[in-house]
């Protein structure tokens, strides 16, 4: 039993009553001596103060101090006794057990609510020293440990290393011209001033270190997002001397900030500003001033005036978009001219703060209102021929698909594993050089045969692996690359986007709404019929006319002016509309299945928003819009591919120092059914095998693709299949010179010594000498078999109409019905227009029997492309694989 309830020893005689009765329940302390129930008011014997000896007898206390001492020791205070006399309970339960002081007393002992909870001062300075002390300990140990960077030692410039598919070599590229160093005194005072000017203008009496901007990196990287560049001198210059340590990590960005404070500290001035201009990348793989000024000049830095100074300060904010020269192969908003304006209001502005901040009198900036000549950048004749478009494209694909930078690419260090299929590469630019050299003559017929392009891309079905290109006659002196450009209309080879959509959506129930779902559409059989008349007045899926804004209506024209099927209806069915590219079956099928699901069809077989033009108008169908070739190639692969979709790409992995830090990965979309691609493969074996495309067969092997043919013959292609391989060949006709602002695509009637270039002639013929030697010792693979799909739409068909044996365009047209008034309304007024309501004065190509125009065939004119990202020269680059690679619609 506890001795907190121990009874003490009762005196002899008068029992509990008399016991009670000799106890006092007064706190006072009996005097030194005194014998009795005073002495125990102050506790139980377990404070050690009135304990009983023999005979039940009192001891007699010790004092007040004594009493303190045994309150201490219990780890409480005395108490006095409670009602009734000391050993009786008080009413709040047992006192606490003796405890051992904590080392840090919190939650606070002895204090209750809130005040329990709120640390003592003696807490809180304690560890205001003690992380203070951590800190000053880590920053003075990593100050000891970093070391000054030195200039002359510095990394120079590292290749950057591309490999072919099979792992062999493909090219070195970067370092070309490395850093020279320069000592001060060689450095005009108009560079310094400038880069102070415009970069840190407190340069000569800051400490070298801007906390806020190192604040914002830290948190920026905390945040998954990039670095950002120091932004003092002296931060860039130490970021520039890290070559040998690119890594996006916070630990590297910490180890910058000790080396920029020691550099601050133990560097003169002179020797930063020096070391900065020294080490600075200023693009055309120009690294310090030296190499800057012979890149851009041609002259030593020594004789850089003020202009030239601000000029090349400019370029240290980003070479990519101040160029000039442009940078289209890495960014398609970095064009020649968005570049020199960007550059010279850059200039400007550093000349104006040169002014202001004193290092240029006003006189001298006067001088300066133009930007300084400079000279173009300087062919590598390792690029030539098609591998400055390969490099390209593979640089544009890491800059656009990964973490690396421009500008860290541009340093190098990087060993790129490509797609690209050597063998490959080459024969499809021997296949097109050999029809431009048999065919094109532009000494011969320089009004027809002058700027003659072509563009080619092959893709991997399977994963979108983009394995051959043909970028133009040589990167080195065509500088746009025609694989990855977009500009030239494809014509009737968008048909078969307007099919899938058909056979997948289905055509609207035309007693409802515009806006229905799955349950209201019917999806389509390519046993379906429409109209192949020639002038053909387009309607709404409802029956009702079609009518532009200003309520006037639309006439459909084939090629040729030619109906096709057999009079009176001249109904035909769907397959034999797309074997003969019947381009009014097609409008009103479009119409009928709704504009929108056929935008959307092209935009999941891999076509990007940015390509596609005038989505709301019914030429739409036929092919006005311009995407890239390799862009044209990956969407039929969908169809190789059973309806999976895969993006290109160009690049599998990139390795540097640190190891792999890409690698690509597959992802593949199933955009449309395997019946539904299927269905669309078989139907256009049909235009392989005996329709406009037989120039394009391969013996023994299964071919499904489609010609096409713009409006004004001004582009014509050829995209076509093999289970294993999918080709788009283009040809057009440009002015190849960038600074043309007026530059348009131009007709090609005559051109190549024919009559007319449709996409059955040199693009066909091109696609199959590459596909036979790209396809050389693989088997032969055929395409799966269709399974039925779809219903019939609108009836019974019309007997089979015979089609022509020949390829080329039919001497005399067949009967066609004299447009109606009606069919004669004025044209439309579009938004880009030279062209009356039949169409431009020219009636489009053809392409084998009987190819319709691409383009705003024989309705009017093709609208504005407010939808696509042009340069108005023509057409938009590309920003990796094909236009806007990676997705960024």
């Amino acid at each position: 039993m506890s001795e907190h309830r121990r009874k003490p020893p009762q005196p002899q005689g008068g029992g509990r009553a008399a016991a009670r009765r000799g106890h006092s329940a007064g706190r006072r302390a009996a005097p030194r001596g005194a014998h009795g129930s005073p002495a125990d008011s102050y506790g139980s014997t377990s404070y050690g103060s009135g304990s009983y000896g023999p005979g039940g007898e009192a001891r007699p206390y010790g004092g007040r101090a004594a009493a303190r001492r045994a309150a201490q020791k219990s780890g409480g205070r005395r108490r006095a006794a409670g009602p009734g006399g000391p050993n009786r309970s008080r009413g709040r339960g047992r006192a606490a057990p003796p405890g051992r002081k904590r080392f840090i007393d919190y939650p606070r002992s002895g204090k209750y609510g809130w005040q329990r909870w709120m640390p003592s001062w003696k807490l809180v300075a304690g560890l205001f020293v003690g992380i203070v002390g951590s800190l000053v300990a880590v920053a003075g140990l990593g100050y000891a440990t970093v070391q000054v960077p030195d200039v002359a030692k510095t990394a120079q410039a590292q290749n950057n290393v591309y490999y072919w598919s099979d792992g062999s070599e493909m090219v070195r590229t970067g370092g070309e011209i490395n850093r020279q160093i320069l000592n001060i005194s060689d450095i005009p005072k108009d560079m310094q001033n400038a880069v102070i000017s415009q970069e840190n203008k407190t340069f000569w009496d800051d400490s070298g270190v801007d906390l806020k901007g190192i604040a914002r990196a830290l948190v920026n990287m905390a945040r998954g997002g990039q670095t950002q560049g120091g932004s003092t001198i002296t931060q860039q210059y130490v970021k520039n001397a890290m070559l040998n340590d690119q890594s996006q990590t916070i630990s590297r960005k910490f180890k910058e900030i000790f080396v920029a404070i020691k550099v601050g500290t133990k560097v003169p001035k002179r020797d930063i500003m020096a070391g900065y201009l020294n080490t600075s990348y200023y693009g055309r793989g120009a690294y310090g001033i030296q190499a800057a000024s012979r890149a851009y000049f041609n002259k030593d830095a020594k004789d850089l005036n003020a202009g030239e100074c601000a000029f090349l300060a400019a370029m240290l904010k980003g070479a990519t978009y101040y160029d000039p020269a442009g940078a289209t192969s890495i960014d398609p908003g970095a064009t020649p001219e968005a570049n020199e304006k960007r550059a010279f209001a850059q200039m400007q502005d550093t000349l104006d703060k040169m002014v202001e901040y004193g290092y240029l009198s006003s006189t001298e900036r006067a001088k300066y209102t133009t930007l300084p000549k400079w000279q173009n950048p300087r062919s590598n004749t390792q690029l030539s021929g098609q591998i400055g478009y390969l490099v390209d494209l593979a640089k544009a694909y890491i800059i656009n698909n990964t973490h690396i930078t421009a500008d860290e690419l541009q340093q190098g260090g990087y060993q790129i594993h490509t797609t690209f299929d050597k063998k490959k590469v080459e024969e499809l630019e021997k296949s097109v050089k050999e029809i431009r050299q048999e065919n094109i003559k532009p000494d011969e017929r320089p009004e027809t045969d002058t700027h003659v392009q072509f563009g080619g891309a092959s893709v991997d079905p399977k994963t979108g692996a983009i394995v051959a290109i043909y970028g133009g006659e040589d990167a080195t002196k065509h500088f746009t690359n025609n694989a990855d450009a977009t500009g030239a209309q494809v014509g009737s080879t968008f048909k078969p986007f307007v099919l899938a959509a058909a056979m997948r959506d289905g055509v609207r129930n035309p007693h409802l709404g515009p806006t229905q779902g799955p349950e209201e559409r019917t999806p389509v059989s390519v046993k379906s019929r429409y109209s192949g008349k020639n002038l053909l007045k387009i309607k709404n899926y409802d029956g009702t006319v079609w009518t532009n804004e200003k309520g006037e209506e639309w006439l459909q024209r084939n090629d040729g002016n030619e109906s096709i099927g057999e009079p009176p209806d001249f109904m035909v069915d769907l397959r034999e509309a797309m074997r003969q590219s019947v381009n009014s079956a097609f409008v009103q099928l479009g119409m009928d299945v709704g504009l929108d699901k056929v935008k959307q069809a092209a935009l999941d077989a891999g076509l990007l928003k940015s390509s596609l033009t005038g989505t709301t108008y019914p030429s739409f169908s036929i092919g006005i819009s311009d995407p890239s070739a390799i862009r044209m190639a990956a969407a039929y692969a969908t169809f190789a591919a059973s309806g999976k979709q895969n993006d290109p790409y160009s690049v599998e992995k990139v390795v540097n120092q640190d190891g792999t830090v890409y690698t690509h990965e597959s992802k593949p979309k199933q955009a449309f059914t395997a019946a539904v691609a299927d269905n669309v493969t078989d139907v256009l074996k049909t235009v392989v095998d005996k329709g406009t495309g037989t120039n394009a067969r391969l013996p023994g092997r299964q071919v499904a693709g489609k010609t096409g043919t713009t409006d004004g013959n001004k582009s014509a292609w050829f995209v076509g299949y093999t289970p294993q391989l999918s080709t788009a060949i283009s040809m057009f006709r440009l002015d190849d010179d960038a600074n043309n602002k007026q530059r348009t695509f131009l007709e090609m009637y005559g051109t190549g010594g024919q009559e007319k270039i449709h996409g059955a002639s040199f693009p066909a013929e091109i696609w199959h000498d590459y596909m036979e030697q790209a396809l050389k010792g693989e088997p032969a693979v055929p395409f799966p078999t269709p399974q039925p799909i779809g219903k019939v739409i609108n009836g019974e068909p019309s007997p089979t109409p015979t089609p022509s044996a020949s390829t080329s365009p039919s001497p005399s047209p067949s009967v066609t019905p004299s447009p109606s008034a009606t069919e004669t309304s004025p044209s439309p007024t579009p938004t880009e227009s030279h062209c009356g309501f039949f169409g431009c004065p020219d009636d489009g190509g053809q392409t084998g029997d009987n190819e319709g125009n691409g383009g705003a065939d024989g309705g009017f004119p093709t609208p504005t492309p407010t939808e696509s990202d042009t340069d108005g020269q023509g057409n938009s680059r590309g920003n990796g694989n094909g236009g806007w690679f990676g997705g960024r619609d």
